[in-house]
């Protein structure tokens, strides 16, 4: 039987409820898969045939230390080459710059300041599960966010605030070893002048979705780029925003996304497979 660990955050050591869906499939497929807290130093990684990152999504305050981790582990995926362009968000500039289209988006380090119209969302490059993310409508409280998130020492970015995901909602599609598994729907999660706090993510409001034809299309072109780069990833969810009648991307998720395999039929089965064709 081979061995995997499915690599999680003190926070989580069972991993979270979406993930443990995966233990049986695996086990049908002759893998016998253990959560492993990623900074715990009693680990052997060595010993695993394969380590699979899922719910470590303390990494964001110790990032440096995170992909030092992930250099090490013997069998990673997604691997450390990835985790390190996608751990910070200025990888959509690269997206953007293939022909991809995302969120208007400022990029703003420290000492610069940034050019203001309208309802703004502020967040840092490096951030996961919604942490630190705000939505504004006064410029003045824009520049303030970013002037503490500089203070810091973090790079800033400003995003327009995207109406229509107030009725839409966000589309996040999900791939497994390349191929389209499943799609979900998430509700708006940023209200006006609410501040929120999570010690890892903001609870979100999901159901499933079917994407639209647009919104496959673009969700293709984007894990084909990321295939090009750096080869099929075991996984990758691409979030989608409406924005003028068409999609555009708000994230490319390949480091510790939730999956949300309870969400489609067979979709905890597929990622099986995908995790136990990786040799």
């Amino acid at each position: 039987m081979r061995r995997i660990a499915l690599a999680t955050c003190a926070a989580l050591p069972r991993l979270e409820p979406d993930d443990q869906l995966l233990l049986a499939p695996l086990a049908a497929r002759g893998i016998d898969a253990v959560p492993a807290i990623w900074d715990d130093p009693t680990v052997d990684w060595s010993a695993f045939d394969l380590t699979v990152v899922r719910n470590t999504w303390d990494y964001i305050h110790r990032r440096d230390a995170f992909l030092d981790w992930a250099r090490a582990v013997p069998r990673l995926a997604n691997r450390a080459e990835v985790l390190t362009w996608n751990t910070d968000k200025r990888y959509l500039r690269e997206l953007e710059a293939a022909g991809l289209p995302i969120v208007p988006t400022a990029f703003v380090p420290p000492g610069d300041r940034v050019a203001v119209t309208g309802e703004s969302v502020v967040k840092p490059t490096v951030s996961a599960g919604s942490q630190d993310t705000l939505r504004l409508g006064d410029e003045d409280a824009v520049h303030a966010q970013v002037a503490r998130l500089h203070a810091v020492g973090k790079i800033a970015m400003v995003q327009p605030y995207l109406a229509d995901v107030d009725t839409a909602g966000e589309t996040a599609l999900l791939y497994f070893d390349g191929a389209f598994s499943h799609a979900i729907r998430k509700g708006p999660m940023l209200l006006p002048g609410e501040v929120k706090d999570p010690d890892l993510f903001y609870a979100e409001e999901i159901s499933p979705r079917e994407p639209s034809a647009a919104e496959r299309a673009l969700g293709d072109r984007v894990v084909a780029y990321v295939t090009q780069r750096f080869g099929t990833p075991l996984y990758a969810r691409v979030d989608l925003l409406p924005h003028g009648g068409e999609p555009v991307i708000i994230e490319l998720e390949l480091t510790e996304p939730s999956v949300f395999v309870g969400y489609a039929d067979g979709a905890p089965e597929r990622f099986a497979d995908a995790i136990a064709a990786v040799r």
